[in-house]
This record gives C-alpha cells, structure tokens and sequence, in this order.
C-alpha cells in the first residue's frame, strides 16, 4: 500500500489527533484512516439534493404517482373553451 505524509498540520489538530490515538489505545496511523474513511462514506451516501430533500420532504414513487393521477383531469384540454 502506498504511503501519503502530510504536512502542515495546525499544532491544535495534530494535539487532538494524538489525544484520540492515546485515548482509544490506538495508532495515530490507524486514527487518520479512520478519520478519513468515516469522512468520505458520509460524502457517498448523501446525493447532491439530500440537503434540500431533507428541508422539503420528498415523495415515494407510489405518492408521485398518486398525484399525478390526482390532476391528470386538470392536464385535459377544453377545446371549446380556447375557440
């Protein structure tokens, strides 16, 4: 496996990094990837609309369909009625 070294690192973050190592009697190694890993599943699962399908609700496909039943009537158009 290939090896990535990362530099620049604020004192503050690497600190806290290397209290999460200690802590969970852990490597620092075995902290970052799980750090990493925890970061781009979170990434994976959400699709670009998830924010706003969360803020607006969304529908079942059963539910869509439901309501374009709904106001299929509404799409029909009075010929007479635009004469």
């Amino acid at each position: 496996m290939q090896q990535i070294t990362i530099r620049g690192i604020a004192p503050e973050i690497e600190q806290k990094i290397r209290q999460i190592a200690r802590s969970n009697r852990q490597s620092i190694n075995q902290v970052l990837k799980e750090i990493i890993h925890k970061e781009f599943k979170k990434q994976e699962r959400k699709p670009k609309a998830a924010s706003l399908k969360e803020l607006a609700g969304g529908w079942s496909k059963k539910e869509a369909a439901d309501f374009n039943l709904s106001i299929k009537s509404c799409e029909q158009i009075d010929e007479d009625m635009w004469r």
